[in-house]
């Protein structure tokens, strides 16, 4: 068996044992009480604060007129949006006592709120979708920063490449 398929087999093994043994993963974190919270409120306020900074840099220096800044720029926005929907999450699971939150198995989740208080358990599974901002701030940041790769010239003129 030569190296090349030593190494195949090696991370397919691998690969596989990592697969099999995986843990369900939620999307919305829980913490200890209550530093661990406090900590994480603060670090969802710190990058909000952070996207609104890089956002309005992007606009003083007019940079947002180029393709691959605006694309960053909406992913900038698209992060404070997500930042303000977690924070949102993690206060309704941590602080407010007008749902109960169980869950039933890896696919299903029983949101229960008190009474006359319905549709703040249809707030909070909308909430819950938090993946539907994050994702596409993710993309977004990985194109406007491909597109301003792909863009960049060397001095000599020649397009840079990684």
């Amino acid at each position: 068996m030569n190296s090349n398929n030593l190494r195949l087999s090696f991370f397919t093994v691998s690969l596989t044992g990592l697969l099999l043994s995986a843990d369900p993963v939620l999307a919305t974190q829980t913490h200890g009480q209550p530093e661990g919270l406090y900590v994480h409120q603060m670090a969802h306020i710190f990058f909000i604060i952070s996207m609104g900074s890089l956002d309005f840099w992007l606009r003083q220096r007019n940079l947002i007129k180029e393709k691959g800044w605006k694309y960053i720029q909406l992913s900038a926005v698209l992060f404070i949006l997500w930042n303000i929907n977690a924070a949102a999450v993690h206060f309704l699971d941590e602080h407010l006592d007008i749902l109960g939150i169980s869950i039933i198995d890896l696919w299903h989740i029983r949101v229960e709120s008190i009474e006359g208080q319905d549709s703040i358990s249809i707030v909070y599974y909308l909430l819950k979708l938090d993946h539907l901002l994050c994702v596409p701030a993710m993309f977004f940041l990985y194109y406007g920063l491909k597109t301003i790769l792909k863009n960049t010239t060397s001095d000599n003129g020649n397009r840079v490449h990684p």
